[in-house]
């Protein structure tokens, strides 16, 4: 009986805790069909579509006609994730093979009553409540393997929100070179533009990377020195060591990594192809790195070449030199003419000495020269007498 009876008392709890559950989602929003500029409290849109009435963006609503897809949804690409479901994108493909583990607390977005749960499976849930407008997709899955690397690719090249068409962008939020490979490889081969970010070790410094296969450098055209010397990255790894992480560092790659996703698919401002962050010494370097032509890409080097095809086929730009005419005027009936009235002497006597400055400084003012008939070295002698005295006898000369 004590069983039954213990048995009976878990079913009260767990049904409590689904009603529980089922009254959240109750309490979340309906999907809203059209973006609405509409200034009211319930309209989770009306802040972001003030940008196009402040004219930064031509048409806000195409937000929802993109995929993006984010690989690694961990302390950046986590916060990326709901940085892009929070603007309204269209779609997302979440990629990742790990668990939520309580060592995750540090971080942002996830809770520790997610402990246990998939990376992908938890990002999805919280996700969809935040908005149930953005489309998922979520694959639990090491991409570095074979067989998962052929998926990762057909889901890059035919997981767009139209079927059978590519994503508009992959964001890379992995930690390790292997993965970085990866995606670095897969997005030659099918020429498809990504954006790579990292942060540190130490946990003081980041970076974003927008490439465009052919274009710019790929990952493995200037790779790092642990990539270049083919050393297995996991011989690195120390027995109880682990990396430092700051949920501020991850949070600002993340805010650059999205940044520049928007941006680039809505058209506005300039994407960096390179913006590093040392939180040291708060320096925000930025490059553009070009393609290496001896890249050990295979297909680095295809797009290259693609690239340059097309660059030859465009119509040059032929500049054409206008010369300035002489300036000339018209003859009239009276015989007026513009003339100036101030000598060359009197010109140079206003302006003062200039010396001879390098080509392109100018002085912004000169001092005038003094005139000799004002120095003439006459004194007036001081005197005793009154203002009005003095007015007097300048009225009787």
């Amino acid at each position: 009986m004590s069983s039954i009876a213990e048995l009976e008392k878990k079913i009260k709890i767990l049904e409590s805790e689904l009603e529980r559950e089922r009254s959240k989602n109750e309490r979340g929003r309906q999907k809203i069909a059209h973006m609405s500029s509409e200034v009211v409290d319930t309209n989770p849109y009306s802040r972001l579509m003030a940008l196009k009435r402040m004219g930064i963006v031509d048409n806000y609503e195409r937000i929802r006609d993109f995929a993006v897809a984010v690989v690694g949804v961990g302390g950046v690409g986590s916060v990326a994730a709901e940085m892009l479901t929070r603007c309204g994108i269209g779609k997302l493909l979440l990629f990742d093979y790990d668990k939520v583990e309580l060592a995750n607390m540090n971080r942002l977005f996830y809770q520790p009553h997610q402990a246990g749960l998939s990376k992908v499976e938890a990002a999805e849930r919280t996700l969809k409540e935040i908005n149930p407008d953005v489309e998922f997709e979520i694959y639990n899955y090491n991409i570095t393997t074979v067989d998962n690397f052929q998926h990762f690719m057909d889901r890059i090249s035919k997981g767009g929100l139209k079927e059978c068409t590519p994503v508009d962008l992959v964001l890379s939020c992995v930690d390790n070179f292997e993965a970085r490979m990866a995606i670095n490889t897969a997005c030659n081969e099918l020429g498809q533009k990504w954006i790579e970010s990292g942060v540190s070790e130490n946990a003081v410094s980041g970076h974003i990377q927008f490439i465009i296969p052919g274009e710019t450098s790929c990952f493995a055209c200037a790779p790092p020195l642990v990539v270049a010397t083919h050393t297995d990255e996991k011989t690195l790894k120390r027995e109880g060591v682990c990396a430092a992480s700051l949920p501020t560092t991850m949070a600002i790659v993340a805010g650059f990594l999205v940044q520049n996703t928007l941006k680039y698919l809505l058209h506005f401002g300039n994407v960096a192809y390179y913006l590093g962050y040392n939180a040291l010494e708060d320096f925000f370097p930025t490059m553009v790195m070009k393609p290496n032509p001896q890249c050990d890409d295979n297909y680095c080097r295809q797009q290259q070449a693609e690239f340059q095809k097309r660059e030859a086929a465009k119509p040059k730009q032929v500049v054409e030199e206008r010369k300035e005419e002489a300036v000339t005027h018209d003859d009239n009936d009276w015989g007026i003419e513009l003339v100036s009235e101030t000598t060359e002497e009197e010109s140079r006597l206003a302006e003062g000495d200039t010396p001879h400055l390098t080509e392109g400084v100018k002085f912004a003012y000169t001092k005038p020269v003094q005139s000799a008939q004002n120095d003439s070295g006459v004194t007036v002698e001081k005197t005793d007498q009154s203002l009005e005295e003095l007015m007097q006898q300048m009225k009787g000369l």
